[in-house]
């Protein structure tokens, strides 16, 4: 898990998940497989950190993964999902209606108010070591990781070094920034209509990647509350191709994040005449290949 996580991370979480294509569009314009700009592999990074920039989910998986292994996704959706239990129904139904409440952000913060004013008393002041403790301790699995390469490794200690000082320096439990979130939040949970578990276990999948988007953006927009423009992270990158032969070709992804400007290497692909992301790709047949084995183990 820490691996995956740490390749991602050099790409501000976000950036590098683009680049690997292994996202989509904005949410309410479905992207058809033909509409992909994907005719050389700098387009196609580009275009994945437009989309993902617009929040659109549903388009950031079309343009990133070949027809075929879209059409299996959109006929996936939703199969092999336990339903949920009572203790679950109940939880989401009563989140939903505090959210959406006419007076949710004032009876919200007036529920947590005072586990903010006890978490400052007790913890405010150590936050720093906890944070250099979780620094180290990132620090340390990216440096014994066997994955990475020594350039991937450098570029995951400088994100981590951009991210963690920027935890370092924010009070996250500012009474006027958590306002805000929770103005976001309620907002969001309005426009999202669903007051029951069971509505959101039924969407279909055009449906979830809409409500997808809007969930993405409500993440941006709490993130930028606290000084972290995931926006102009995806703004400040810049491509180029370092190698292609035609069927395999690696783009450089220079951009900048939290003010320390950062790399990161996206390995493509061509499968027809659209490019994607290797990582990607190879997880997608290493999973169809343990799909299909299960049955046989099983047997």
């Amino acid at each position: 898990m820490f691996a995956k996580a740490l390749r991602i991370a050099p790409l501000a979480l976000f950036v590098v998940l683009a680049a690997a294509c292994n996202k989509e569009p904005t949410a309410g314009q479905a992207v058809a497989p033909a509409a992909k700009s994907g005719s050389s592999p700098e387009a196609a990074v580009q275009t994945s950190i437009a989309l993902l920039k617009s929040g659109d989910v549903g388009g950031l998986i079309a343009h990133s993964l070949p027809p075929e292994d879209y059409a299996r996704v959109k006929a996936d959706w939703g199969k092999d999902q336990e339903a949920p239990t009572d203790e679950e129904r109940a939880h989401f139904s009563e989140m939903m209606a505090k959210l959406t409440a006419a007076d949710a952000e004032q009876t919200l913060y007036a529920e947590i108010e005072p586990q903010l004013a006890a978490f400052d008393a007790q913890y405010q002041q150590q936050i720093p070591m906890y944070v250099n403790m979780g620094r180290g301790f990132l620090r340390s699995t990216v440096q014994q990781s066997k994955d990475l390469a020594d350039a991937e490794k450098e570029q995951a200690l400088a994100a981590i070094d951009a991210l963690a000082d920027w935890m370092q320096g924010t009070r996250f439990t500012d009474p006027d920034k958590v306002k805000q979130v929770l103005a976001i939040a309620s907002a969001t949970a309005r426009e999202m209509k669903l007051s029951t578990l069971d509505e959101a276990r039924a969407l279909g999948y055009d449906e979830a990647m809409q409500k997808g988007q809007l969930v993405f953006q409500a993440v941006k927009q709490a993130f930028a509350v606290y000084g972290f423009s995931i926006d102009q992270t995806l703004d400040s990158a810049k491509t180029t191709v370092v190698s292609s032969d035609g069927t395999t070709a690696k783009v450089k992804i220079d951009y900048t994040l939290l003010g320390k400007p950062l790399s990161a290497d996206a390995e493509m692909v061509r499968r027809g005449d659209n490019w994607y992301g290797k990582n990607a790709l190879e997880k997608l047949e290493q999973h169809a290949a343990e799909a299909a084995a299960a049955p046989a183990s099983e047997g």
